[in-house]
C-alpha cells in the first residue's frame, strides 16, 4: 500500500513538472507576443519613404530617415522594409493609406493627413550667406540690409511670404519645390548660384542646408531664422506619422522615440541639422 502510495506520488510530482514547464512555455510566449502586439506588421519594419529625396531618404539607405529607422527596426529586432514612392501630391495616399506600409519617418507635426506621434526634433528655416558677405550676419527677413539684393527662395515655402511682407520679391528668384529629386535638386542649384554670384543670399530648410554645407569648404555660412514674430512660423517640429486610429502603434512609436532620443539627436547632427530646442526659440546642446 505505501508502495502504490509513493508510485503515485511520484506520478503526481511528475505530472505537476510537466504542467509547470507547459505552463512556463505559454507565459514565454505571451511575453513574446506582447513584445510586438501592438506592432501593425509582425514581421517587418515597413517604412513608407521617397527613394530620391536626400538627405532625407534615398534607396541607398544613406538618408538621416533611412538611419533613425535601422535604429528603431534593430530595437524591435525586425527586418527593415521600405515602400518607396516620390514625396508628392499622393504620397500618403499611395503609401501610408493603402496599408502598404505602416510609418513615414519625417512628418511635420499637426499634420491632418496622419497620426502625429510625439517630435524626434525641431528645426527652422535658415538664411545662407557667403562666408565673407555682409549679410553673414543677418538673422532676420525683416533685416533692411536684405534690401536691394536677389535673394532665393523655394516657392511657397514659409520663407517667401516673409519676403512678400518685407518688400524683398522684386528681386527673388524662385525655385521649384515640387520636382523629380532624382534629376533635380532646387536647393543645390540654389547654393551654386549662391557661389556663382548669381544670388546674394538663400532662404532654405536647415536640415537640407545643414547637410549641403557639410559637403562645401566653408565659404558659406548659415544662420537659423529664430526671431521671425509674425506667421507663417519658422520653425517646426517633426514627427512620424502613423494611420489615423492606430493609437497603440503611435504610443509604441512614441516611447521608442523617448528612448532613443539621445542616439536620434547624434544621428541628425552628424548629417548637419540644426536641431532647436522644444520651442523652437534655441539652438539645442547635443552631447556627442
Amino acid at each position: 500500500m505505501l508502495s502504490g502510495r509513493i508510485r503515485k506520488s511520484v506520478w503526481m510530482g511528475r505530472k505537476l513538472v510537466r504542467v509547470f514547464a507547459i505552463v512556463v512555455a505559454f507565459c514565454g510566449a505571451i511575453t513574446a507576443h506582447a513584445q510586438t502586439a501592438d506592432l501593425v506588421s509582425k514581421t517587418a519594419f515597413r517604412v513608407c519613404a521617397d527613394p530620391a529625396n536626400s538627405p532625407f531618404s534615398n534607396k541607398e539607405g544613406t538618408g538621416f530617415e533611412n538611419k533613425i529607422a535601422d535604429l528603431f527596426a534593430d530595437q524591435l529586432d525586425l527586418p527593415l522594409e521600405y515602400m518607396w514612392f516620390p514625396m508628392a501630391t499622393g504620397f500618403v495616399r499611395k503609401t501610408l493609406k493603402e496599408n502598404r506600409c505602416d510609418v513615414i519617418i519625417g512628418f511635420a507635426q499637426g499634420h491632418e493627413l496622419v497620426l502625429n506621434t510625439n517630435h524626434y526634433y525641431t528645426s527652422a528655416y535658415v538664411i545662407v550667406t557667403r562666408a565673407d558677405s555682409d549679410l553673414a550676419s543677418v538673422d532676420t527677413l525683416s533685416d533692411p540690409r536684405l534690401k536691394g539684393h536677389a535673394i532665393g527662395v523655394i516657392a511657397g515655402t514659409p520663407p517667401a511670404s516673409h519676403m512678400a511682407r518685407n518688400g524683398l520679391m522684386p528681386l527673388a528668384k524662385p525655385y521649384q519645390l515640387m520636382v523629380d529629386r532624382r534629376f533635380y535638386s532646387p536647393n543645390q542649384d540654389m547654393l551654386d548660384d549662391l557661389r556663382g554670384g548669381v544670388i546674394d543670399a538663400a532662404f532654405i530648410w536647415g536640415p537640407i542646408a545643414g547637410n549641403l554645407l557639410q559637403k562645401g569648404d566653408g565659404d558659406l555660412v548659415m544662420t537659423p531664422l529664430l526671431k521671425e514674430t509674425l506667421p507663417p512660423k519658422m520653425a517646426y517640429r517633426i514627427t512620424m506619422g502613423v494611420r489615423q486610429g492606430e493609437l497603440v502603434w503611435k504610443r509604441k512609436l512614441n516611447s521608442m522615440i523617448r528612448e532613443n532620443q539621445v542616439a536620434i539627436d547624434r544621428i541628425l547632427t552628424g548629417y548637419g541639422v540644426p536641431l532647436l530646442d522644444n520651442m523652437g526659440q534655441n539652438l539645442k546642446e547635443v552631447t556627442q
